[in-house]
């Protein structure tokens, strides 16, 4: 029996929402898709759709934009263009399907990012076979978020067997690029109208937060280059010149002596995990000073006139953006007057603001309702340390009913011999579809 087997009678619904034989129909067929179910999370591993380059995502696009023709979907496959890293060589391709009841009402979109990391060292298992050993599936992505995909999938096509899609519409994508940073997969959909509000009323995101936990949001991020720049001199005589690293020492200085514990001392309302994500955190990503790495083993004999350092900035919906870029400037002037011949630039790679969708909102509330059904505990509500593809949805499409929900352990994402619990993508198939039908029938549980 599947550990997370709902109880035979699952807690009732409003008079106007799905009624129990609904629901137990939806989640008896599955069940019964359980294979299919694996099968499909391992059809998806063996695309190794690795960010960077983008390897595979036309041939993962295309199988899965497959599928969803197979269920009677409008397929459309939407590329990239103009997006960064896109090319001919690895195009940034996206699918969308689309399912029309012919009726009004509310739209409900699931969106999962087919890219994975690289896999990295330290497997014990093929990381692109899709394995299957004690009730896992095994392999880079599995986790995140190809079992999610899968799942959501699955959750999907069991109400169109059942024939519940009798209001509203249903729409899924598979985008590229999540990992580093979605400008060419739901960025671009985003800012080209596939997500805007009145288009789409819900999203749903299958990342890997744990299938009794609803992801309402991310903190912000702000990725910065700082150059220092000094004054080049013979290496014999360095007090004719003015070196740069040395500048970049007393901002790290000033950095661990006063940023830090000040960002620490920082707490957000956000239900952040793990707990030290509650508070602003500061990375020191990449240094790179003096010249470029010798020829032959053989250093240059001179003064670095330059240094660069990657800053890699969370910060909390509490905070003001402006702020967190002031405080750094304001280190920076600060070792530009300490130290004479010293100047700097501050570039910005990118920022996203922190985002967070409100409990009581009629997604939340009936994913709440289905996951104390099927878990037999309340849902916990949680925030992401890192941002996900809900920066897109929000900032662009201002759909504000959008949170991250599917099978998987945080934790494992990125990691050697990642996996994916197989009664969990059961699961959390089963949430997400009686939650679509939920929303569809313009129901939320009450409280």
């Amino acid at each position: 029996m599947d550990r997370h087997t709902p109880p035979d009678a699952p807690a009732p619904l409003p008079a106007s929402g799905p009624d129990g034989e609904e629901i137990a129909r939806l989640f008896r067929r599955i069940e019964a898709g359980r294979e299919a179910l694996v099968a499909l999370t391992r059809d998806l591993i063996r695309f190794p759709t690795v960010n960077p380059p983008g390897d595979a995502y036309e041939a993962c696009a295309r199988f899965l934009g497959a599928r969803l023709a197979g269920t009677g979907a409008t397929v459309r496959y939407v590329r990239g263009h103009g997006e960064p890293d896109d090319s001919d060589l690895h195009p940034r391709v996206n699918v969308i399907g689309r399912w029309e009841s012919g009726r009004p009402g509310p739209v409900i979109h699931f969106n999962g990012h087919i890219d994975v990391v690289e896999a990295g060292l330290g497997w014990t298992l093929p990381p692109f076979a899709g394995e299957v050993r004690d009730g896992r599936v095994y392999g880079r992505g599995a986790c995140d978020m190809k079992g999610g995909i899968a799942a959501a999938l699955i959750a999907v096509e069991a109400l169109l067997a059942e024939g519940l899609l009798s209001q509203g519409a249903l729409e899924f994508s598979g985008t590229v690029d999540e990992e580093s940073g979605g400008f060419g997969g739901v960025g671009h959909l985003a800012r080209n109208g596939w997500f805007d509000r009145g288009r789409v009323d819900h999203v749903i995101i299958p990342e890997p937060l744990n299938p009794d936990r609803v992801c309402l949001g991310h903190r912000g991020v702000y990725w910065a280059e700082v150059e220092i720049r000094g004054r080049i001199g013979h290496g014999a005589m360095p007090f004719l010149g003015v070196s740069a690293i040395a500048g970049m020492g007393d901002f790290l200085a000033l950095i661990e002596r006063e940023l830090l514990p000040a960002l620490r001392a920082r707490r957000t309302r956000m239900p952040c995990v793990p707990d030290g994500a509650r508070a602003a955190t500061l990375n020191l990503n990449s240094i790179h000073g003096g010249q470029p790495d010798p020829h032959g083993g053989r250093p240059a004999p001179v003064v670095a006139d330059r240094c660069r350092l990657v800053l890699d900035r969370r910060y909390l919906i509490e905070e003001d953006p402006d702020a967190v870029t002031g405080e750094i400037v304001a280190l920076l002037e600060r070792v530009k007057a300490g130290r004479a011949g010293i100047d700097y630039s501050l570039r910005e790679i990118m920022r996203f603001e922190p985002t967070m969708t409100e409990p009581e909102a009629p997604l939340v509330r009936a994913l709440d309702h289905w996951i104390e059904a099927l878990f037999g505990r309340p849902a916990a509500h949680v925030a992401s340390p890192g941002t996900y593809d809900q920066k897109h949805v929000a900032r662009f499409g201002q759909v504000r009913d959008c949170v991250a929900y599917g099978p998987g352990i945080l934790d494992l994402a990125h990691q050697p011999d990642e996996w994916v619990g197989i009664d969990d993508m059961v699961t959390s198939a089963k949430v997400m579809a009686a939650t679509t039908l939920t929303l569809l029938r313009r129901a939320t549980p009450a409280a």
